[in-house]
């Protein structure tokens, strides 16, 4: 996709969310780690369901570490993945205690040597918590970069790493919601909504539907 059809690409997208947000639930940058943690594999809806009780309970790391692995586990059972989870969350609350003063930290590199942290998970608190301009390549970017033209990689990586290179930067900043939302919604992975896509005649995707 050339320049002139990336930043038009935005503007649409832009146009008709001008306030995107993440659909996790979190009160902190603290339990905003921790929702993106548990949404590993698994949904936002799911997520949410479960966190409200966990974080009445324990809302700070200090307060998850008192709680203890096998409690966090029956508050989040209901997760896919939910025991391992539970050990990282732990885990992690323990580390940014001795590490940070129990505070989030601001650098990927940090963030990234938090127990079950990768690079999507610190790029979404990096730009969710802290306003950076980063991009958090999930399954619905890696889809919609691909299948648009807007950024084909083998990785996600090698997608987010394109996007950073080709949106303008009046977009970076909500860039990645923008994308998720429309592969969320529009953009889905079985039988996309084209016919109702705001972007269809920027796309190269061959295979567009019709209603």
């Amino acid at each position: 996709m050339k320049p002139a059809g990336v930043a038009e690409f935005f503007r649409r997208l832009a146009e008709s969310r001008p306030a995107p947000e993440t659909e996790l639930r979190y009160e902190s940058p603290y339990t905003l780690l921790v929702a993106v943690v548990l949404s590993a594999q698994a949904t936002d809806a799911g997520v949410n369901r479960a966190t409200p009780a966990l974080f009445a309970a324990a809302s700070t790391p200090a307060k998850m570490v008192k709680l203890g692995e096998a409690k966090v586990r029956d508050y989040i059972k209901t997760i896919g993945l939910y025991r391992t989870k539970a050990k990282n969350i732990v885990a992690l609350s323990k580390l940014l205690i001795e590490r940070h003063g129990g505070e989030v930290p601001r650098q990927r590199e940090e963030l990234e040597a938090l127990p079950g942290v990768g690079r999507k998970t610190a790029n979404v608190v990096l730009n969710v918590a802290y306003g950076e301009p980063t991009i958090a390549v999930d399954t619905h970017i890696f889809r919609v970069g691909n299948r648009t033209g807007l950024a084909r990689g083998k990785t996600p990586l090698a997608v987010e790493l394109k996007l950073e290179k080709v949106v303008p930067k009046q977009y970076l900043q909500h860039a990645h919601h923008w994308l998720i939302l429309h592969g969320r919604y529009t953009c889905i992975a079985r039988k996309p909504r084209c016919f109702e896509c705001v972007v269809r005649d920027l796309c190269a995707f061959k295979g567009k539907t019709v209603l």
